[in-house]
């Protein structure tokens, strides 16, 4: 039988291997991994291209009201295209939760929300806000559904408490899910965050001493402690700490089962974004805050040590205007100013650019940070994050060796924080499910294309977990905590 599609003449890069092969597709999936694919109906000539498993946006806020109340600009249309033009073939955006609403009402929101719209195939990480007794009753119905990651806040008028946190975490361990947590102590930035103010410190600039990386830092640590008392995976997002990564990476060498990403804005901005003239610097404002030039080469050093399993983009697009950072006015303090900045177009070609071409990282590397890591914690591979026999044919197709400066992306926004970078190395075409989404700078796919990915319990396959005591029935007394 003849095979659809042919991907000829290019090098085929996984988190693992590097070598030349043709690729033929047959209904959506791989099929043959071949010297050489001759008889397919349609060819892709890739010759002195890179061929890899499309990117895995796995954080990133579209068509989700902040907690401000503000609507990003992007829907899961302009989003996912945006996504797809940076050489992502899926994503797993947010799906939060409204006070007083059941999991199954929110779900039904977002569902009307992606499945009309997305071009790329999608899941969605819960955002649990409102953890009552009958939404942790409901949880296990989410699970099974394939939703079986979620998120809570340490900080915002959404956090939770440490005694939800853990209730939180004994519920999704015991059915297999992932917890991820956005974790700042909530205590300290208010704190801080008043100072400031009555100090008369208002602009944007000042929104990232209000959030002191000590924040972060004793977040995360309660945050492992925590999850270890439960006994539960933890995934901590957005990193931006030197001291956050090296106790995520502490907990890890003692067997933890902790997973955590970082962001470009902490490997190529800094504060200093935030001191533009007038309200420029309200673009860059984002939370945990942009820091300084030492944190960037000590997060980068974690990303090379494998502490960091993910380079997510946490798109959260606010447009410069008072439909998004200035909902609330432009004569308001930084506290009121709109949280969050775009970059899921801008995600992988940045770190194509500033760790493949300068070295940090391997090519191999980059499709583990880019999409199978993802695939392999949040339960999409084999369908996902890999090429393999009988894996979604979700492909990238990148020529490394085109350069771009920075500018206007595909997504609803009016700025890109990432502007007049230059960048080398760029996605050219990207296949989901076998089908072309774009292909030579044009988009291909219909809105309503994609599909929901159901996805499986986290793998803790290589990490058994840190044994507490107390919850050992031969250390105290005989007690039964299961």
């Amino acid at each position: 039988m003849p095979h659809d599609l042919a991907i000829r003449g290019g090098t085929l890069a996984t988190a693992t291997e590097t070598y030349q092969a043709d690729i033929g597709i047959r209904d959506g999936r791989i099929v043959t991994i071949a010297e050489a694919v001759t008889d397919a109906e349609d060819v892709i000539d890739a010759t002195g291209r890179i061929v890899m498993p499309g990117g895995i946006e796995a954080h990133c806020h579209i068509a989700q009201e902040s907690g401000m109340g503000v609507m990003t600009s992007d829907d899961f249309q302009s989003g996912s295209i945006s996504a797809a033009f940076g050489g992502n073939s899926c994503f797993v955006p947010f799906a939060a939760q409204k006070t007083g609403q059941s999991l199954a009402e929110t779900l039904e929101t977002y569902d009307a929300r992606a499945t009309p719209k997305s071009v790329l195939d999608w899941s969605y990480h819960l955002i649990l806000t409102d953890p009552t007794a009958d939404v942790l009753n409901e949880l296990p119905e989410v699970f099974a559904k394939g939703i079986t990651s979620f998120k809570v806040f340490m900080t915002y008028a959404t956090r939770v408490s440490d005694a939800q946190f853990l209730d939180i975490l004994s519920v999704a361990g015991k059915h297999g899910a992932l917890t991820m947590v956005h974790a700042e102590n909530h205590d300290m930035l208010e704190w801080m965050a008043r100072r400031m103010i009555e100090g008369g410190n208002t602009a944007p600039r000042y929104h990232a001493p209000s959030r002191p990386g000590l924040a972060e830092e004793e977040a995360i640590n309660r945050a492992i402690a925590l999850a270890r008392l439960a006994q539960a995976p933890l995934f901590i997002v957005h990193v931006s700490t030197p001291v956050g990564a090296t106790l995520v990476a502490n907990a890890r060498a003692e067997g933890g089962q902790v997973w955590a990403e970082t962001c470009p804005q902490y490997l190529f901005l800094t504060r200093d974004d935030l001191d533009r003239p007038g309200m420029e610097g309200a673009k860059y404002i984002c939370s945990p805050p942009l820091r300084d030039t030492p944190t960037q080469a000590a997060l980068w050093q974690h990303v090379q040590a494998g502490t960091l399993s993910l380079v997510s983009s946490d798109h959260a697009p606010y447009r410069f205007d008072d439909t998004g950072k200035f909902s609330n006015g432009r004569d308001v303090d930084f506290r009121r100013i709109s949280n969050g900045m775009p970059g899921i177009e801008m995600r992988l070609p940045l770190l194509f650019s500033e760790g493949v071409n300068r070295g940090r990282i391997s090519l191999n590397q980059f499709v583990a940070l880019s999409s199978t890591n993802a695939a392999q914690i949040y339960g999409m591979l084999p369908r996902k994050g890999t090429l393999s026999i009988g894996a979604d044919a979700d492909i990238a197709i990148w020529d490394p060796q085109e350069t771009r400066i920075a500018g206007e992306m595909h997504d609803a926004m009016d700025y890109n924080p990432f502007a007049g970078f230059e960048v080398t190395g760029w996605p050219i075409t990207v296949l989901g499910r076998g089908r072309r989404i774009v292909d030579q700078g044009e988009l291909i796919a219909q809105p309503g294309s994609g599909a929901f990915v159901k996805r499986a319990p986290i793998d803790l396959t290589g990490h058994p977990g840190q044994p507490v005591p107390e919850l050992d029935p031969t250390q105290n007394f005989k007690a039964d905590l299961s």
